[in-house]
């Protein structure tokens, strides 16, 4: 029979390798960056894209945007991953710096047998993105979301759309103008935040202050949706 002792070291040297390779994969302040530069890289695939651009115009109206990045974990797994940041734009007409997310399991509606997706949501009024600061976001549940007028829209499209509280920009072809959103939630990645901006203060003051010393690193970010938001 063997003693609770032996039990106990077989166990510790069985997961040992298991938590080294945990401690691994923590992310660092690195791996945060490359999560901005890829938001980055995405919107501007979308922007430059005939089948699923943004409207300037509505980018102008747009009080705020989150960009979002998932991942499939197989045929039948779902989703293992999703990430995302969100910025507004502050009542002096200026972008904040990019907040950010991580994204429910399933939560953007990831087609079978996808290997990933790509969403945009453009947030039209002030209030949508407070939703953050409660928790969990759901989108099409705590504020309603349809799918966003391409490029090519007329302008009764276009203010029909930006009425909307969430216009949604994704690269699964069932999502078309108007079309009803509706999916799991968004969170604030706190842990993310404080190691990416050094910082111990929480999402709105990242969003609304000037409290936050912009990193080099996201103001590419930051300079290419305020240039396309004019």
């Amino acid at each position: 029979m063997r003693s609770p002792f032996r039990l106990l070291l077989l166990t510790l040297l069985f997961a040992a390798p298991l938590l080294g390779e945990l401690h691994a994969a923590l992310p660092t302040r690195e791996d945060y960056v490359r999560r901005v530069e890829t938001c980055e890289a995405i919107l501007q695939e979308f922007m430059t894209s005939p089948d699923y651009g943004i409207p300037r115009e509505v980018l102008r109206h747009a009080k705020g945007i989150i960009i979002v990045n998932q991942f499939s974990a197989g045929f039948l797994l779902g989703v293992k991953d999703g990430w995302g940041v969100i910025m507004v734009r502050r009542t002096d007409g200026t972008w904040s710096v990019p907040a950010l997310l991580t994204a429910g399991e399933g939560s953007l509606g990831l087609q079978v047998g996808a290997s990933a997706n790509e969403t945009i949501f453009i947030l039209n009024d002030e209030s949508t993105p407070r939703l953050l600061f409660k928790g969990r976001f759901h989108i099409g549940a705590d504020a309603k979301a349809v799918g966003g007028p391409k490029t090519a829209a007329n302008e009764y499209t276009l203010a029909d759309a930006v009425a909307q509280p969430i216009l949604v920009y994704s690269k699964n072809r069932g999502l078309y103008a108007g079309a009803a959103f509706k999916a799991g939630h968004l969170s604030s990645n706190d842990k993310a935040n404080r190691v990416l901006y050094a910082t111990q203060h929480s999402l709105p003051e990242i969003l609304y202050s000037n409290w936050i010393t912009v990193p080099d690193e996201v103001r590419p970010l930051m300079n290419y949706v305020s240039s396309l938001a004019q």
